[in-house]
């Protein structure tokens, strides 16, 4: 490339993580590091100059051979991880891909998109080979200043802000930091997306984004400690940010495809990305006030774990599992819940390229037919691409909205019945109990049965959290509960009326006890579980 190399003796460090200071008189930085044995020194490029005109102190690859970024001289590690992903041939992936565009380049290389640059820089400001890739200054920032000083490294951002035009509604990434900065638009509109999620918001009450117990899933700052990434970051220690993209997808390795941090892959609960959150309370727990509700139970409900299952019942945990939860769906959460399509007008020319991050299953749609997420629109107006797309377990939309319909006039005529029973036995269900001289005489006088703060789970209070379980969310549709385990759902509701009528000695009586077990065993048969 025809530079004059600037090479200064450093300390290579032998293990992943580094403490450098820098040494006045030889301009030599030491690099700490911790172990049995002596560290060797070597001399190194510290980076090529000079710098290109317009580089704006940006310093891109090292080498001849555009191979080596100039952070991974100590930053080693990271970089061996970071060369196996997508952002280390972005530069080829784009000149192969066909449709190459110099408006595509700013984001497949160092350039000012994704930082916090103001001006063009590296790539746009340059046109300098060294550039090419999203190497770390992408994200980080020009790396000029912490080399030639050895402080002030450059901290990423891991927001991701967007405003939303009052006019058109159209959702803007806000500046170019972070993600933002280039995982948007028709071709890729990753933030316009997921700003459309719940993911893009603090969810919950100001108690879930300062409680130790929820913060690991109501922040991104809880999530990322909980997972043991401590890295550090521009708002590692500032306010709560929702789950931005750096929660999911760990930007400095490929472990996983999509460079997420937990398999996305895999049928193990346990292992899977979206049950590290997606798997809180799905028994009830007689130890929370709240312990009658089950809190994001889906996980557990695709392996069959969910909800309160009666002594001496068939009905055990692990053992309905339906197809969305079996090996015949290796993506578990993900093939549903994070669909790509093609959207195409009514000539057939290209509109969008939806790439799930919605995370909605079944969202809801535009006019232009584009998922805008779950906004609660009716079935009738959902897409069922996902239910019908790759893995084919249905033969086509309106087979997926048929059976999904039919299982939801099953479960919600079964939540009714059960609804009836429980306010007999207790008419304030879970709410505080009525004051002494309020309490009712006919048919049970005592309405403290269904209490959250007994620490104990009654056959009422187990009968209530399948209830829960099955209206789950609680302000949302018997079918989201229902989608992800019917089977579970229908033979939890079958068994709560059996044991609450039994229990309390309301309801039909045994004949109708009979015809419920029927129902039971024909659910355990359509579920293969008997």
């Amino acid at each position: 490339m025809g530079h004059e190399l600037n090479r200064r003796a450093w300390w290579i460090p032998l293990v992943a993580f580094v403490a450098f200071t820098a040494c006045s008189d030889t301009e030599t930085v030491f690099v700490e590091v911790p172990g049995p044995t002596d560290t060797v020194e070597v001399p190194r490029t510290l980076y090529i100059e000079p710098l290109p005109e317009g580089a704006a102190s940006f310093l891109g690859y090292n080498d001849e051979a555009l191979s080596n970024p100039t952070c991974l001289e100590c930053h080693a590690t990271v970089g061996s991880r970071w060369s196996e992903t997508g952002h280390a041939s972005a530069w080829e992936d784009l000149q192969n891909s066909g449709h190459a565009q110099p408006f595509c380049e700013g984001c497949h290389t160092v350039s000012e998109l994704g930082n916090d640059a103001t001006e063009p820089g590296g790539w746009t400001g340059s046109g300098d080979t060294r550039y090419y890739d999203v190497q770390c200054e992408s994200c980080h920032g020009a790396g000029q200043d912490h080399v030639d000083t050895g402080i002030n490294p450059p901290l990423v951002s891991i927001d991701v802000p967007f405003s939303v035009d009052p006019g058109t509604g159209e959702i803007v990434p806000d500046g170019t930091n972070g993600c933002g900065g280039c995982h948007y638009d028709s071709h890729h509109p990753f933030v316009e997306q997921w700003a459309l999620s719940a993911h893009s918001s603090l969810v919950g009450s100001s108690f879930a984004t300062s409680s130790p117990d929820c913060i690991r899933c109501h922040t991104a700052q809880g999530a990322l400690a909980a997972w043991g990434v401590l890295s550090n970051y521009v708002e590692r220690d500032g306010d709560p940010l929702p789950q931005v993209c750096a929660v999911c997808h760990n930007p400095h390795a490929e472990v996983f495809e999509g460079q997420t941090r937990f398999a996305v892959e895999t049928t193990v609960v346990g292992e899977h990305l979206c049950s590290q959150c997606h798997n809180r309370r799905p028994i009830p727990d007689p130890g929370s006030s709240h312990g009658l509700h089950p809190h994001a139970p889906e996980a557990a409900l695709l392996a069959g774990e969910a909800g309160f299952f009666f002594p001496n019942s068939p009905v055990t945990s692990g053992l309905i599992i339906a197809t969305h939860g079996s090996g015949a769906n290796v993506g578990l959460c993900a093939t549903c819940h994070v669909n790509s399509e093609e959207i195409l007008d009514e000539s057939g020319e290209f509109l969008v390229q939806s790439v799930g991050h919605t995370f909605s299953p079944i969202p809801c749609l535009d006019e232009q037919g584009i998922p805008i997420g779950d906004t609660g629109c009716e079935l009738t107006e959902r897409s069922f691409v996902s239910c019908s797309d790759e893995l084919g377990c249905h033969g086509s939309e309106a087979a997926a909205f048929s059976a999904l319909t039919a299982a939801t006039l099953r479960v919600e005529a079964l939540a009714e019945d059960l609804t009836t029973l429980l306010e007999q036995v207790d008419p304030n269900l879970d709410d505080a109990c009525a004051p002494p001289d309020t309490l009712p005489t006919d048919p049970i006088p005592n309405t403290c049965i269904i209490d959250a703060t007994d620490g104990i789970i009654t056959t009422a209070e187990g009968a209530f959290f399948n209830w829960a379980l099955a209206e789950h969310p609680e302000d949302g549709d018997v079918w989201a509960s229902t989608t992800h385990n019917p089977f579970l759902v229908e033979a939890h509701l079958i068994e709560s009326i059996d044991a609450v009528e039994t229990e309390y000695g309301v309801g039909g009586g045994a004949a109708q006890r009979v015809v419920r077990q029927q129902q039971l065993q024909a659910v355990l048969g359509k579920a293969g579980a008997q």
